[in-house]
């Protein structure tokens, strides 16, 4: 038998990124996720306990996309925060939809063609 092992937790989600500059302006300036590091060919965002990984190189690794992927930023309020992504140019795939019970989402795409979503509670506006 080989040798076991136990994943304990995710720790990143990469994503393959065509210019690595304007990627990270993105995700900083506009979704407000703090750079943990940024190197010529990498940047990590903090994102909670799971850090998000930009990479110029992961487009030339995987440049055929095999299923579906999303990445869902968990916010107090779906609707204002719709409102304020949108007011910083953002465009939203749709309207913000119940998902469960509970929970709403709203999806919108970064410059590379990422799918993203925020989810929470609805929230009010106002």
């Amino acid at each position: 038998m080989g040798a076991e092992f136990k994943i304990s937790q995710i720790g990143a989600v990469m994503l393959g990124v065509r210019d690595l500059a304007e990627s990270v302006a993105f995700y900083r300036d506009t979704l407000g996720l703090k750079v943990k590091l940024q190197e010529p060919q990498i940047a990590l965002l903090e994102a909670g306990p799971v850090d998000l990984g930009l990479s110029p190189g992961h487009t030339r690794l995987a440049p055929h996309v095999a299923g579906a992927t999303e990445v869902v930023f968990r916010v107090e309020s779906v609707r204002e925060a719709q409102q304020a992504l949108q007011q910083r140019g953002v465009s939203f795939l749709g309207e913000p939809r119940q998902v469960t019970a509970t929970e709403w989402a709203a999806h919108f795409k970064d410059r590379d063609g990422h799918l993203l979503s925020i989810f929470g509670p609805e929230g009010k506006l106002g």
